[in-house]
């Protein structure tokens, strides 16, 4: 409220409008590689868990795994609903991240990863099994998703 804080980064629309971004801020930029995917997560004591029977352990995995799904489908319509609300309500001006800052906060990530990963070898290996994994199935997507802008505009404007 001081007027001190140029820019800031929290986590989505929905936490943002709550912690009261909107009084610190009129600008909100969206798109960022680090939080645009959010899932559920549910711990176990892998000792507990093992000692379950197999019929317990497959409900609780199929209950986590329904659990995920509802968070993602609920909160992507809380997060629209309160971007909404922060444009409208709140006079917020929000903005798509430039493609040039995405590239930036790429090179950044790289940088840390390398250095983790030389220091980590556990580490390494799951960002290589993650970026094979992401090598397959992207190239699927990139090639079997449709351009969504185009039939947002298309109904929408």
């Amino acid at each position: 409220k001081s007027g001190l804080i140029d820019a800031a980064e929290f986590n989505n629309p929905t936490s943002d409008k709550d912690f009261g971004m909107q009084d610190v801020s009129k600008h909100y930029h969206l798109a960022s590689y680090h939080q645009s995917q959010e899932c559920f997560e549910i711990t176990f004591n892998k000792k507990k868990y093992n000692s379950l029977p197999t019929e317990l352990q497959n409900i609780l995995r199929y209950a986590s795994e329904a659990e995920n799904s509802n968070f993602y489908w609920n909160n992507t319509l809380r997060y629209a609903d309160d971007l909404i609300s922060l444009q409208k309500d709140h006079g917020v001006n929000v903005y798509k991240t430039p493609d040039s800052v995405m590239a930036e906060q790429l090179k950044a990530w790289d940088i840390v990863v390398n250095r983790i990963a030389q220091e980590d070898p556990f580490f390494a290996k799951v960002v290589e099994s993650q970026k094979m994994y992401a090598k397959k199935v992207m190239n699927y997507l990139h090639l079997n998703s449709p351009n969504y802008e185009l039939a947002y505009k298309h109904y929408f404007g």
